[in-house]
């Protein structure tokens, strides 16, 4: 599970048994605030209210230490996926993120940006928003069981990649036969479940991001992108892109 410094709404995060929690710069006050301690910290630490303790070999976990990473704030990447590869790292690959939307635009942009990233790797990440969750899925397929969310609570499906061919969609009101979508034109928009009916939604070749109610059953999920071993090396280095006007 992540933890970041965005928007946190009704939704109360439950932590399963064995997994590890990540928070991603002031996702860590969040997440303290929720009555859950982070295991790992990670971040430049400017949104955070107070920088965690670090964890030293040897201390009681009980003792309220945690594993910390400290990052540039001049850097390329965003907290965010700097958290997903330390999940990753530790052979994650299911990520269930929290405070990711809500907040700065570009940061929730970058966020959904991310979850389609996770999926070309061959995992997959559920970022939690305002009653609705958000994931996404390369060369593969994601199933709802037989549900009795309400109408009007919407189900939504988008091209992430330039193109994404063989787009099929099942057991919603509104159904596909493998089409090609492209992500310059939304065609999935405001689809529904059916009372009692299971339904998929699948693509040949291409990441989809779809959006669903929070309320709905976890999906099961299929990727035919080869899981990676890495989602990248955490970057604690300071850009190379930054202007020379803002170099020592």
């Amino acid at each position: 599970m992540v933890f970041g410094a965005g928007s946190y709404y009704d939704e109360s995060p439950v932590v399963p048994q064995g997994a590890l929690v990540v928070a991603a710069d002031g996702g860590y006050d969040h997440a303290l605030a929720l009555g859950i301690r982070p295991d790992v910290a990670i971040g430049d630490f400017d949104s955070i209210s107070k920088t965690p303790v670090l964890h030293e070999d040897g201390d009681d976990p009980a003792s309220g230490r945690v594993s910390t990473i400290a990052l540039p704030a001049q850097k390329d990447e965003t907290d965010m996926p700097q958290a997903v590869k330390v999940g990753w790292n530790q052979g994650i690959r299911v990520f269930h993120i929290f405070g990711g939307l809500g907040g700065r635009l570009d940061h929730a942009l970058a966020n959904l940006q991310m979850l389609a990233d996770i999926a070309r790797h061959g995992g997959i990440g559920f970022l939690h928003g305002d009653g609705c969750v958000a994931t996404a899925v390369t060369d593969g397929e994601i199933r709802f069981p037989a549900n009795q969310v309400a109408a009007r609570r919407m189900v939504s499906v988008f091209a992430h990649s330039d193109r994404a061919l063989g787009v099929t969609i099942r057991g919603l009101k509104y159904e596909t036969d493998s089409v090609d979508w492209t992500n310059s034109h939304a065609l999935g928009v405001s689809n529904e479940f059916l009372p009692g009916i299971p339904s998929s939604i699948s693509v040949r070749e291409g990441t989809l991001i779809v959006t669903y109610p929070v309320e709905a059953p976890q999906p099961q999920w299929r990727s035919g992108a080869d899981q990676a071993a890495s989602f990248g090396a955490i970057d604690d280095r300071r850009s190379e892109l930054l202007s020379p006007l803002f170099r020592d």
